[in-house]
């Protein structure tokens, strides 16, 4: 338990702002302390909320709006993720000397166990799955969540688990200033959330600090944003796509085959695994790294990597109609992962894309030659469609399509035998969809539809 842990001791009043998953947990743990909980929101009905009165009666609620009057009495502010630090009532609580954390920081300060925590533009919630498998068929009693899945205040029990295993999104990174991370990773960074962040260099600033503290720190030496971050005198492990001996982690030829290696000696063959591409082979490597830093036997993690298939909605195979493959990758919500998305497919025929979104300020530029090189039509839908529709080549066909169900009935009328056709937005979800869930849902639906035509 962190030093600060006895901090509620200290205060009476708190405010949590913002009543999703994340709210919702902030204030059941809040409960258990004898403090006066004001909830609010910007939204006038945000979706928990006659739930949350009708079992919460004590706490006063306030929606559609910021108080900032309540705000400035309060001892705590804890927000939550998708509620922007910039906001004005925010600022100027901050500048008045009142703590501001997110659930995150909470749950560093109480957490009774060690964490291991994942972040990354793309491939936290792989290796975050990887890992809980590794750890769980190796006997380990985890807690598993953050941005995946179960909120991590939800996370601490008593007796303790052996490890937490925990993503992390720059989101929830704000406002931490207590993790010491047994051990930690950035798997990567390209452009994202630039609606949020005033430049790549404040975004890579947040995602660095899962690396504070005295923990052992997992290095992508490839990824030029984050190999820098090594810091001396602390635990390392790296690895690399390239050539092992360089690195803790990496890769060997052998037989005219490819294969994981650590130390020098092959681990397993790539073939082998059921996740393919080269993003995958570094989800691979980060989540042995980690498993090796919390000494989980190796054969246990390798036979974990030959039999995981995957997450939903990750480049994942839909249906073959008409000899065209339909494939959902709709958690690509950032041009890097659409781009990686489009690498898995590059040698299995002539792609369509399915792109659009919110765009989040993002510079769509570095699509422009992977399109040119693989894709022979680009379906757009969303708020961002023209902005991306600046950056297709010209050898490109662009359609428009105006819901999910129009775009796939697009896709098909264009499709040919042996095409393949890739849901990738490269955009968020919320302006069409509840999430990158229901849009791939959508998605999937739709391509079924087809079938039964």
């Amino acid at each position: 338990m962190s030093k600060n842990a006895n901090c509620m001791s200290e205060l009476s009043h708190c405010v949590v702002i913002g009543l999703g998953f994340t709210g919702l947990s902030c204030v059941k743990f809040l409960l258990n302390y004898d403090l006066d909980i004001v909830v609010m929101d910007t939204r006038e009905f945000p979706p928990f909320l006659s739930v949350f009165r009708n079992n919460n009666p004590e706490v006063f609620i306030k929606t559609g709006g910021l108080d900032f009057d309540l705000m400035k009495q309060t001892d705590m502010i804890i927000l939550s993720p998708g509620v922007d630090p910039r906001i004005s009532e925010i600022m100027a609580a901050r500048n008045l000397g009142i703590e501001i954390v997110g659930d995150i920081e909470l749950f560093a300060r109480y957490a009774n166990a060690p964490i291991v925590a994942i972040t990354g533009s793309n491939g936290k919630s792989t290796v975050v799955t990887l890992l809980a498998k590794m750890a769980k068929l190796s006997g380990k009693n985890i807690g598993v969540g953050g941005n995946l899945g179960t909120p991590a205040l939800d996370l601490i029990t008593k007796p303790a688990p052996d490890f937490y295993i925990v993503e992390l999104s720059s989101f929830q990174l704000e406002t931490v200033t207590s993790l010491n991370a047994f051990a930690s990773v950035i798997l990567n960074i390209s452009q994202d959330h630039l609606d949020r962040y005033d430049s790549m260099e404040a975004y890579k600033i947040v995602k660095s600090r899962i690396f504070n503290g005295d923990g052992v720190m997992v290095i992508n030496c490839d990824d030029d944003a984050t190999n820098h971050l090594a810091r001396s005198g602390r635990s390392q492990i790296s690895f690399s796509f390239h050539e092992e001996k360089y690195f803790d982690l990496g890769l060997l030829k052998r037989g005219g085959h490819l294969w994981l290696a650590k130390d020098g000696q092959p681990l397993i063959a790539v073939a082998e695994m059921k996740i393919i591409g080269k993003h995958n082979i570094y989800n691979a490597l980060s989540a042995i790294a980690l498993g090796s830093a919390m000494s989980l036997p190796m054969s246990l993690m390798l036979r974990v990597l030959v039999e995981y298939t995957g997450l939903p909605h990750r480049c994942c195979y839909v249906n073959e109609v008409s000899t065209v493959k339909w494939y959902n990758d709709s958690k690509s919500t950032n041009v890097g992962a659409t781009l990686v998305a489009i690498e898995v497919l590059l040698n299995l025929g002539k792609l369509i894309l399915i792109a659009g979104g919110i765009s989040k300020k993002q510079d769509f530029s570095s699509l422009t030659a992977a399109l040119e090189c693989s894709v022979k039509v680009v379906v757009l839908l969303g708020q961002g469609k023209f902005v991306i529709s600046e950056v297709v080549p010209r050898t490109v066909l662009i359609i428009y399509a105006y819901s999910m169900e129009d775009a796939v009935g697009k896709a098909s009328k264009l499709a040919q035998a042996g095409d393949n056709v890739l849901l990738s937005p490269a955009c968020a979800s919320f302006d069409m969809f509840g999430g990158y869930e229901e849009r791939g849902e959508v998605f999937e639906l739709k391509v079924k539809e087809l079938s039964c035509d």
